[in-house]
């Protein structure tokens, strides 16, 4: 009987309906926000859905003076605050039988004997058979020690038919060169297809209907190119600031932040051709050849735009802007707002300009990709009726209104023949009474069945740096980003640099 098996287990379920088989998982950063809001919480939502293993294991290593009661206390504690399904006692019984905390250090040698030990006392305590996931919640730099000590160790390599995995959390790399390097040292230890890149976008439901969208409806696939399409507009907008994330933030930027990963892996999933089938290798082909068909503007300085946000007011509060953030320098020109034009130059986009763009403190915390469509090339009304006709659009609404939207002019009811823009809206809160899982727990089940369609390989990763380093290159030498006032969204450029094409951004 798997972990939480009655209540939250329908056998009809099939949202989530596969089982993880004997297993553990290895936390490193359990101390960081990451895993006391998001990994701990799904674990135990995945326990209390019955989808993890009765004898599954869960390792926290950090330095923190703590014993295994220590340690479950924390997990207890993150998941009565941040689950996302109901606190069971039978479930949270069963599934803490299974914690263990090694304390250490990822220069150690000593740290890790232990952590080998507790693995191997797992296995024979716990059944885990050998199988066993490090999720390395640790910052990048970090890789190489802890990733070179579990192979000294004999941490990476099952026996026999047991597995060893490691999942690394984005940012992948700070730029091409490091990258590679950063694929270089995992590779040398873990195999391809026991490597998983975090990015938790692709765990999203929302995300995973945009392949659903467009390869399940005949209606939409003949329009889903340049003889009808006239661009491709994808946000990605936070109404908060930095707030404690200024160590790592600064520096990194909102592009390298979002843009190399999440909006990348947006458009390469709208642009993409259909798979010959959803497996992990025919997706990758998929997008890989996107990425690979995409070309920066020659003009940077005319299709790209990036700003820094300023004191403002923001949900009717004043608000500080970024270089009065604590541990800002008065000196930082880190772009808090990043927008860049991008064209994909294959025989279905020809001529479709995909823009990006993202930022903190802006008027709304929303992510939505809309694909904006052509203007009839006849309109038989004068052109009073058609005042307030805008062009036609299909939004897909990634959060916080989880939906998609069609937007199309309809008859304004009376005597005169006047046209205006009318929406027809799905939300899922509305069609679906089941709640959707939260990504981390869809990734955190694949990861532990090994199965990877959700997970980006290194050359996916490369082809974004390939995009983004040389933009980024650009900013660095030409100037500071442009200042823009908090609760607004974002700064002038970004909107002069799609009134050049003859656009304007959708205000969501």
């Amino acid at each position: 009987m798997s972990l939480g098996s009655n209540p939250l287990r329908d056998p009809q379920d099939r949202r989530m309906p596969r089982i993880a088989g004997p297993c553990g998982l290895v936390l490193f950063g359990v101390t960081g926000d990451l895993a006391r809001k998001k990994l701990m919480p799904a674990v135990y939502d995945l326990a209390n859905r019955g989808l993890l293993p009765p004898g599954f294991a869960l390792v926290g290593f950090a330095r923190r003076d703590w014993d295994d009661e220590d340690f479950a206390q924390v997990v207890h504690d993150a998941v009565k605050e941040h689950s996302r399904t109901p606190f069971r006692e039978e479930t949270w019984r069963q599934l803490s039988e299974g914690f263990r905390f090694v304390r250490g250090q990822f220069d150690d040698g000593a740290s890790f004997d232990r952590l080998r030990e507790t693995v191997e006392e797992l296995d024979e305590a716990r059944g885990t058979s050998g199988n066993h996931a490090f999720y390395l919640s640790i910052p990048p730099e970090s890789f190489p020690a802890v990733v070179g000590q579990l192979k000294d160790h004999g941490l990476t390599a099952g026996n026999g038919a047991a597995w060893r995995r490691v999942v690394i959390e984005k940012p992948f790399g700070h730029d091409l060169a490091s990258a590679r390097a950063l694929n270089n040292v995992v590779s040398e230890v873990f195999p391809a297809e026991s490597v998983f890149r975090i990015d938790h976008y692709l765990g999203k439901e929302t995300v995973q209907n945009i392949l659903a969208f467009r390869f399940a409806n005949a209606m939409f696939e003949p329009v889903w190119n340049s003889n009808y399409v006239d661009h491709v507009q994808i946000t990605m907008a936070e109404d908060i600031g930095i707030g404690g994330r200024a160590g790592y933030y600064d520096g990194i930027g909102a592009a390298r932040d979002v843009v190399q990963n999440h909006l990348l892996q947006l458009m390469a999933l709208i642009a993409m051709e259909d798979p010959a089938s959803f497996e992990a290798r025919n997706l990758r082909l998929e997008k890989e050849k996107v990425l690979s068909s995409v070309r920066i503007p020659d003009r940077l300085d005319l299709h790209t735009a990036r700003g820094q946000y300023c004191a403002g007011w923001q949900g009717g509060q004043k608000v500080i802007g970024y270089l009065d953030e604590d541990d800002i320098s008065d000196a930082s020109n880190t772009e808090t707002y990043a927008a860049i034009r991008l064209d994909i130059e294959n025989r279905r986009w020809a001529g479709v300009p995909f823009y990006l763009r993202t930022g903190t403190r802006l008027g709304r915390r929303v992510t939505e990709v809309a694909v904006v469509f052509k203007r009839a090339p006849h309109l038989p009304f004068s052109q009073t009726s058609t005042e307030e006709l805008g062009s036609n659009a299909l939004v897909m609404r990634i959060q916080p209104d989880e939906g998609v939207t069609l937007r199309f002019g309809a008859k304004v009811p009376g005597t005169a023949m006047e046209l205006r823009d009318v929406n027809m809206d799905f939300a899922y809160g509305g069609a679906f009474v089941e709640s959707s899982p939260e990504a981390y727990e869809r990734l955190i089940l694949d990861v532990l069945l090994g199965d990877p369609p959700l997970f980006p390989r290194h050359q996916e990763v490369e082809l974004s740096w390939k995009i983004l380093d040389p933009i980024v290159d650009w900013w660095s030498t030409n100037g500071q980003p442009e200042g823009y006032s908090s609760g607004s969204w974002g700064p002038p450029s970004a909107d002069e640099m799609l009134a050049r094409d003859g656009r304007v951004w959708r205000r969501p």
